[in-house]
């Protein structure tokens, strides 16, 4: 059964705006161009995933996935999440995928161990595989088999309402709370967690 991968991905000098507080846009564009390429080569690691799919409106943001050989998917319209995790994920399944993950970009502690622990807990469909931010509020990975079975409903809020998504539609549900998934940054005392984890590795 094929597994595509779709990362949305805001544009990389004007994401992360809420960090503006402690970083400068050179800082927060370097930051987010990092963490994309993290995740890539980390994504790139998983032999049980098909293909990687970036869908984004910022050109370099799709060149950089380029450059680690995925595909692109042009966001146009009105920016909205999850119109363009829609759209990415009926090209997918033009290719008649059978599963899909999303990730977002903003993921600095992901590992490939993560992945695997994902995949493993999906097991036989229908089943939705979910990891939820550290404030149990966001959605950080979203596993979906069939894809193309739940309406993506990202935004505050976003893992009750996946959760409410996979019981309408019959699905069994998997909670994936690992502390190296429910770390996005999203806010400057986010950043400060990073940071702080980060020195603890180097102690070690």
């Amino acid at each position: 059964m094929s597994l595509w991968a779709i990362i949305p991905v805001k544009p990389l000098r004007r994401g992360k705006s809420r960090l503006s507080s402690v970083l400068t846009e050179d800082e927060r564009a370097m930051l987010n161009y990092s963490m994309l390429s993290n995740v890539l080569l980390t994504l790139r690691s998983i032999s049980q995933i098909d293909q990687i799919l970036v869908v984004s409106r910022d050109t370099s943001a799709l060149s950089l996935a380029r450059e680690y050989g995925v595909r692109t998917v042009q966001e146009d319209g009105r920016p909205n999440l999850n119109t363009a995790l829609k759209r990415a994920t009926a090209v997918a399944q033009i290719y008649s995928v059978d599963n899909i993950l999303v990730l977002p970009a903003d993921l600095p502690l992901i590992t490939s161990q993560d992945i695997e622990n994902i995949i493993k807990k999906a097991g036989d469909p229908p089943v939705m595989v979910i990891a939820p931010d550290r404030r149990m509020d966001g959605t950080n990975a979203l596993y979906v088999s069939p894809a193309g079975t739940i309406e993506y409903s990202y935004g505050p809020g976003s893992f009750r309402r996946h959760i409410e998504q996979a019981k309408i539609n019959h699905m069994r549900t998997e909670i994936c709370d690992l502390p190296t998934l429910s770390l996005d940054l999203d806010w400057p005392e986010d950043l400060e967690l990073l940071k702080e984890i980060q020195a603890m590795q180097v102690d070690m």
